[in-house]
């Protein structure tokens, strides 16, 4: 009974006091209109008027009025001066010129063959000491014979003589290394056989 009491006292005056809001709040956001007079003229703007007109500005200037200017003048023509051609002969400045004669070259006085020459080393390594005859303080030599094939390589290496048969592998393993520039016979290589050398084992001091 108290609630509704409440609800029918308090509705009227809620809205009451929601209606006197409104008005004031209207006073003040809409104020009196307010009269401009001529300053209100001249702040009139519109947005409607026509562009007007602009003659655009010519010129009376023609081409016949423009000054005629002149073209620069040629460049000057330098005279070429002929070359004259030399009155005396080219034995006359430099000498005459002396004749030779043609050699002749029969085929039967020329020949092209080439000069027979033996075997000619190109390499040469001296053996490397054998370490137990260095050891042992042992010196001698070792004579060697061998052939040459047509390529420069030694081949058919054989023992002649030794003082030590210490110094034979050293001594063949040596001249297995060498080359040689081949025999030459009637312009062809051929093989040269039984080339002999030797060799001499020195302890160094």
């Amino acid at each position: 009974m108290g609630t509704l009491a409440r609800l029918l006292v308090g509705g009227p005056i809620a809205a009451f006091v929601t209606i006197a809001l409104f008005v004031i709040m209207y006073n003040l956001i809409i104020p009196d209109e307010v009269e401009l007079g001529e300053e209100g003229d001249a702040l009139r703007i519109s947005i409607n008027d026509e562009v007007a007109e602009v003659e655009a500005r010519r010129r009376d200037t023609t081409i016949d009025d423009v000054d005629q200017v002149d073209p620069p003048p040629p460049p000057p023509q330098i005279e070429r001066q002929a070359a004259e051609q030399p009155t005396e002969g080219l034995d006359t400045i430099v000498g005459q010129i002396p004749e030779f004669d043609a050699p002749q070259l029969a085929s039967d006085s020329v020949s092209f063959s080439v000069s027979d020459r033996d075997a000619q080393p190109l390499v040469r390594i001296e053996p490397q000491y054998p370490v137990r005859a260095a050891e042992r303080g042992v010196e001698g030599t070792c004579a060697v014979r061998f052939d040459v094939t047509p390529d420069g390589t030694p081949t058919n290496v054989t023992i002649l003589n030794c003082s030590s048969s210490m110094f034979e592998r050293a001594s063949i393993r040596a001249v297995e290394r060498w080359r040689y520039n081949p025999k030459i016979e009637d312009g062809i290589p051929v093989a040269r056989r039984g080339v002999e050398t030797q060799f001499n084992f020195q302890l160094a001091d």
